[in-house]
C-alpha cells in the first residue's frame, strides 16, 4: 500500500521560509517521480515543482528562485524548501507519488501553508 504523509505546514511572515517533507512507502520511493502541488481557496489545484528520479528538479515560474524541491533516497523523502514567502503563496500543499507502468497519481493528505502579517 501506497502511503505519503506530509508535515511542516504552518503559519509564517510574509518573507518568511517552512520546509515541507514528505515521507513515502520505502517500496516506491526509489522508482517514483515526486512533486508538491497546492491549491487555494476556491482554485483549482496547481502544480508547484517535480523532481525526476535522477534528480531533475522543475518549477513553476511564480516560485523559481525561492522554493527549491529535494529528493532523500536513503530517507525515502522529498523536500520543499520555501524562502521569501508571499501571501500568494497561501494553500494546502501536497505531495504526489507518480507509481507504475501508468504514472498513477498517489497524494498526501495536505498540510496548510499561511502566509500572513
Amino acid at each position: 500500500q501506497v502511503q505519503l504523509v506530509e508535515s511542516g505546514g504552518g503559519l509564517v511572515q510574509p518573507g518568511g521560509s517552512l520546509r515541507l517533507s514528505c515521507a513515502v512507502s520505502p517500496s516506491f520511493f526509489s522508482i517514483s517521480p515526486m512533486g508538491w502541488y497546492r491549491q487555494a481557496p476556491g482554485k483549482e489545484r496547481e502544480l508547484v515543482a517535480t523532481i525526476s528520479v535522477t534528480g531533475k528538479t522543475n518549477y513553476r515560474d511564480s516560485v523559481k528562485g525561492r522554493f527549491t524541491i529535494s529528493r532523500y533516497n536513503a530517507q525515502n523523502t522529498v523536500s520543499l524548501e520555501m524562502n521569501s514567502l508571499k501571501p500568494e503563496d497561501t494553500a494546502v500543499y501536497y505531495c504526489n507519488a507518480k507509481i507504475g507502468i501508468y504514472a498513477s497519481d498517489y497524494w498526501g493528505q495536505g498540510t496548510q501553508v499561511t502566509v500572513s502579517s
